[in-house]
């Protein structure tokens, strides 16, 4: 299965199973989350607008945590000469909301990331950022790729954090703009109408009076609004 339907499957139902293990190196440049614009939200009231608002204006990650955060999830979800990467959609950005709009999250964000700087500076003598590709993979496997079937072994904190971090990262760039179009989403079409079926006026004595047909039904006049006179006849 290539990436494109992979990865679509992941958002639109399953977690996914392991860590993508080819792409380039992160880079950490202009990492830092920068102020949200102030944009409209047709269909928000007063209320989820001035909260949304309240929330772009705070700010929870501090600049180490950005850039931990943003190889983590371009190492999930590396860029390729084909397809963008979890840094083009602002995947991080969406983190940083999510974690403001859900404080539950939190913990396990800054948690997690604590334990990655843990994890890498015991095993590499550096935090996790600074450390080589090979090696932040090295430790992410291990969390990746956990077995629930082991003996005696129970899902530890680390887990859940990547499971989080992972899913986060998902649908983060998947409803971005240019996640949307990677999977080729259109959203909703309208379908052509051509009218009741024909066994269908023919079994309750109806049918379609020509001039509305030609008003209603053609094809070529579907972006003209109809209006009516007073007395309910349709007048285009």
């Amino acid at each position: 299965m290539d990436r494109r339907k992979s990865l679509k499957s992941i958002v639109l139902g399953s977690v996914a199973g392991g860590l993508a293990i080819h792409g380039c190196k992160p880079s950490t440049e202009g990492t830092e989350l920068t102020e949200a614009p102030k944009i409209t939200y047709p269909g928000r009231v007063p209320q989820e607008i001035e909260l949304i608002d309240e929330l772009q204006d705070e700010q929870f990650l501090n600049p180490h945590e950005v850039e931990t955060l943003t190889i983590l999830c371009d190492l999930i979800l590396p860029p390729s000469e084909e397809y963008k990467g979890a840094s083009d959609a602002d995947v991080v950005g969406f983190i940083e909301f999510m974690s403001k709009d859900v404080e539950t999250l939190q913990p396990d964000i800054r948690g997690g990331i604590m334990w990655l700087d843990h994890k890498s500076n015991t095993e590499y003598g550096t935090e996790f950022k600074k450390a080589g590709e090979e090696q932040q993979k090295g430790i992410l496997d291990g969390i990746a790729y956990y077995d629930p079937e082991t003996p005696g072994s129970e899902r530890p904190f680390e887990v859940n954090f990547f499971s989080l971090v992972r899913n986060l990262t998902m649908t983060g760039f998947y409803t971005s703009k240019i996640g949307i179009e990677e999977i080729g989403y259109k959203g909703n079409q309208p379908n052509v109408w051509d009218g009741v079926p024909d066994d269908v006026l023919e079994q309750h004595g109806v049918s379609y009076d020509e001039e509305w047909l030609a008003k209603c039904v053609d094809q070529s006049k579907r972006g003209v609004i109809a209006e009516w006179d007073e007395d309910g006849n349709l007048i285009t």
